[in-house]
């Protein structure tokens, strides 16, 4: 039987809700914002981002992380790895950064996220300020040694296609909030250096 619910965009409004998220923020005694660590596969967005979300913890902030793998099991696991699932993969996890920005938290997403467009897709749901572009700037030969995944040996053998870096474009940031030297620096201190870019924009504060 046919849904008798309309679904034409001219029949949703947005529902006003009496708590918003400078409330929920407040409460939390933070700002809420995205950290979008953005780079080659094998560049350290994951560990990267893993420490500094452990840096926040231990801060007292409430924080959730978003990773590319992670979400490929539930939320986009209907997803390929063609230009166009690549774009409704970050298209989702946008959405999703957007609604925990307005919960009031600090949102870490850790994903190649290769195309710029997109990626300005992602900052222009929130407000400005509240969107750290990170990018891991690891240099392909690097991130193939480390290959933790053996992903470039099977791109590299034909047997993975659309491998970002291999047979699929990287979209370099222009002009990133934060270019972190991902071969040449201790994670630890690349974690530091995100932190301070934080306290830098008034997002934490003692």
């Amino acid at each position: 039987m046919q849904s008798s619910v309309p679904r034409d965009a001219e029949n949703i409004r947005p529902q006003h809700v009496d708590v918003d998220k400078a409330e929920r923020a407040t409460m939390k005694g933070q700002k809420a914002c995205v950290l979008w660590f953005t780079g080659l596969s094998g560049a350290g967005k994951s560990t990267i981002s893993n420490l500094v979300e452990k840096k926040l913890h231990a801060m007292g902030r409430h924080t959730y992380l978003l990773d590319g793998d992670n979400v490929r099991l539930g939320l986009c696991k209907d997803l390929g790895f063609t230009d166009a699932d690549r774009v409704e993969n970050i298209r989702r996890v946008a959405e999703v950064a957007k609604l925990m920005v307005d919960a009031g938290l600090i949102v870490l997403t850790a994903f190649i996220s290769p195309f710029r467009a997109e990626r300005a897709m992602a900052r222009g749901l929130v407000r400005p300020g509240e969107f750290i572009e990170i990018h891991v700037d690891t240099p392909l030969d690097v991130a193939e040694a480390r290959d933790s995944k053996g992903l470039y040996e099977k791109a590299r053998r034909g047997q993975l296609r659309n491998l970002t870096g291999i047979d699929s474009p990287y979209e370099v940031p222009d002009a990133p909030e934060l270019r972190l030297p991902g071969a040449s620096k201790p994670p630890d201190v690349l974690a530091d250096c995100v932190i301070e870019i934080m306290r830098q924009r008034n997002i934490l504060s003692e």
